[in-house]
């Protein structure tokens, strides 16, 4: 097979204690799955089934990077998240079956242009320009899942200070049940990743500030803007 444009190499992320790396076929996002971070944004975390957007591939950035601050926004926010790293595949898994997927864990960071969702909510517009922008999603090093699944805390810190801190536990729809859903909407492959949410306190980072996500037992993922 000829190309008329070389292949772009595939987008990756780091593994921990490893210099492999795990490469990155697509991004799904999990929204509001935190009651009260659905609270904060208006809405009643009991209403709704799991509902899903998306990030290109090559939105993925390391942990450690120094970043642009985007264009069009002068609100960009941090959103601390547990990322799930699919190893095998599958549709209509069954949610006890859905563990046997994961390839691994990590931290993640969904930076979000707030104004921009903002304005497509309101003009009932799809978000995709809000959360699927180039450097979007920052990954700490995957821990593989035969270390175990984390537990206990997330966070997030600007400039040193917390802005937020949660427990795992507090997801609304847990990663087993999250897996499940999506898998009756596409079928899942290797290299997926998932961003299953993000707790309260979601907020600003301005230029210049670094921004760390931390999860107990997780390699952080930190991002710098420039």
């Amino acid at each position: 097979m000829t190309f008329v444009l070389p292949p772009a190499a595939p987008p990756s992320v780091a593994v921990a204690g490893s210099t492999d790396r795990f490469a990155v076929r697509r991004i799904f996002c999990v929204g509001r799955n935190y009651a009260e971070h659905a609270r904060e944004m208006g809405h009643d975390p009991n209403a709704e089934p799991p509902f899903f957007f998306t990030k290109p591939a090559d939105a993925v950035v390391d942990s450690g990077a120094s970043i642009p601050y985007p264009s069009a926004t002068a609100d960009l926010h941090h959103e601390a998240e547990l990322v799930v790293a699919l190893g095998t595949g599958g549709s209509f898994v069954p949610e006890d079956q859905a563990h046997a997927l994961i390839w691994g864990y990590g931290a993640g960071n969904d930076l979000t242009r707030r104004d921009l969702q903002a304005a497509a909510k309101a003009a009932r517009r799809p978000w995709d320009m809000a959360k699927g922008f180039d450097n979007s999603a920052v990954v700490g090093a995957l821990r593989p899942a035969a270390q175990g699944a984390p537990q206990g805390r997330i966070r997030c810190l600007v400039d040193g200070h917390i802005t937020q801190d949660a427990d795992l536990a507090e997801m609304i729809w847990p990663v087993a049940a999250i897996i499940a859903h999506l898998s009756r909407l596409v079928t899942l492959q290797p290299g997926d990743l998932i961003f299953t949410g993000t707790p309260a306190g979601v907020g600003p980072i301005a230029r210049g500030q670094s921004c760390e996500v931390q999860i107990d037992g997780l390699e952080p993922a930190t991002v710098t803007l420039q």
